[in-house]
């Protein structure tokens, strides 16, 4: 219906009375289920990259705290400890599917949601009629301007879960490392920055290991001893929203260490892959020029050996990112391989020949530190031919934990993680 009224209409029509549309169903839709978010605590986590990490982290701490909470995230949706994964490619779903999940929520006895809120979701009214408590921001960067057009109206549509969580009396947690910061707590009463060396809630005495971190979170003359279990500096951002939501709630010091610690990892997010290879192999959901920095930047400097990355650029999506992801793994990485992410109906190839020439700006040249292989399963094989000595890392990034892959012929399964597994036990 919707790409029927795109060709029927306008383009500047269209983008004009898409909101309403969208609001009206949300409208319809939480009516319908009894409007299932009233009377729930609802926490939104918003941002460009760690949001899916950050909710699993606050989830996690709540439920061990003994609170009743469900989740709904990129990767999974669930209450308490049953989870179950997502397999739609949309972090935010439908008003219909969202308020269905909210009513079963409620009715299975949740009383708290941690619920992934984005900047689509927002303009979109989707999350109308939830009353968001406390609203998180991990970041804003360079994302989605295919839909939104300009930064600045990204940027705006996600400081709105902050305004809609002041209409309630909310509580806002920013990270002050980012340069937006002002953003979001301007636009709302009650806030709390956080970050590394900077914020009301401070990480110290950093040590980064290879299965994660731990540092010391300082708030005032409060410190909390937090262990990390996901790897990478951007997941120590990420466990400081969670400690500081744990604060703002009244959570002990030893339910937030204790809620911290016993996230053992999320799906598609730094997942290592182990068949006995002499390598090492992770798999990450990365997928921005943002997250391409702050990931490859962190392998770079603890990889001894090569660096080896494997992604692409989805197609239907913000074209503008490809040639800057291309530079940015051209200069961290010893060797990129490029292959399919979901081109839909895009040439495959035009996609990948984009991201090489940022590859190229970076020094990489084709055949020799740089690839091109389309189909993602024998891009993947030919990655791991790539690794030769113990000290060597291989990346695959941007599919993470999605179940399924999107090409001119619609949607095909996928599981990133049983291709790694194939092709580390095919011969080389």
């Amino acid at each position: 219906m919707k790409r029927a009224l795109k060709k029927l209409i306008p383009t500047s029509l269209f983008e004009a009375i898409e909101p309403t549309g969208h609001l009206i169903e949300a409208v319809i839709a939480s009516a319908r289920n009894g409007f299932p978010a009233r009377g729930m605590h609802v926490i939104g986590v918003t941002g460009t990259n760690g949001k899916t990490t950050t909710s699993f982290m606050i989830h996690k701490m709540l439920t061990e705290a003994g609170y009743n909470v469900a989740l709904m995230t990129t990767v999974a949706y669930g209450i308490r400890d049953e989870i179950t994964p997502q397999i739609a490619h949309m972090t935010t779903v439908s008003a219909p599917l969202l308020n269905r999940r909210l009513r079963e929520f409620k009715d299975a006895g949740a009383e708290w949601v941690v619920l992934e809120t984005t900047s689509h979701a927002l303009a979109q009214h989707r999350v109308w009629g939830v009353p968001y408590e406390i609203a998180v921001m991990t970041n804003v960067t360079h994302e989605h301007l295919d839909y939104h057009k300009t930064f600045e109206r990204y940027l705006d549509a996600k400081a709105e879960l902050f305004r809609l969580s002041n209409k309630f009396g909310g509580f806002g947690v920013v990270n002050a490392e980012d340069p937006n910061a002002d953003v979001f707590t301007g636009a709302i009463k009650h806030s709390a920055t956080y970050g590394i060396g900077k914020g009301d809630v401070q990480a110290h005495n950093v040590t980064m290991a290879g299965n994660g971190s731990t540092y010391t979170a300082v708030v005032g003359e409060v410190s909390y001893d937090i262990r990390c279990n996901i790897p990478g500096e951007f997941n120590i951002s990420n466990s400081l929203a969670a400690v500081t939501v744990g604060k703002h709630l009244g959570l002990t010091k030893e339910q937030i260490e204790k809620g911290i610690a016993s996230l053992e990892g999320v799906e598609g997010r730094m997942d290592t892959i182990d068949e006995g290879q002499d390598f090492s192999v992770i798999i990450d959901f990365a997928h921005t020029p943002d997250s391409f920095e702050r990931l490859l930047g962190d392998l770079r400097k603890s990889t001894k050996g090569k660096l080896i990355a494997l992604f692409g650029s989805a197609g239907r999506r913000d074209e503008s990112k490809r040639w800057t992801q291309g530079e940015i793994a051209g200069k961290y990485c010893d060797e990129v391989v490029l292959t399919e992410e979901d081109d839909r109906d895009i040439d495959g190839h035009l996609i990948l020949s984009q991201i090489a020439e940022g590859a190229g700006r970076s020094g990489k040249t084709r055949d020799k530190d740089l690839f091109l292989i389309l189909d993602r399963p024998e891009a993947i094989k030919f990655a791991m031919t790539r690794a030769t000595s113990p000290d060597d890392v291989v990346i695959l990034l941007g599919k993470g934990h999605e179940k399924t892959i999107e090409r001119a012929d619609g949607e095909h399964p996928w599981n990133e993680a049983e291709e790694a597994r194939t092709a580390l036990k095919t011969p080389k």
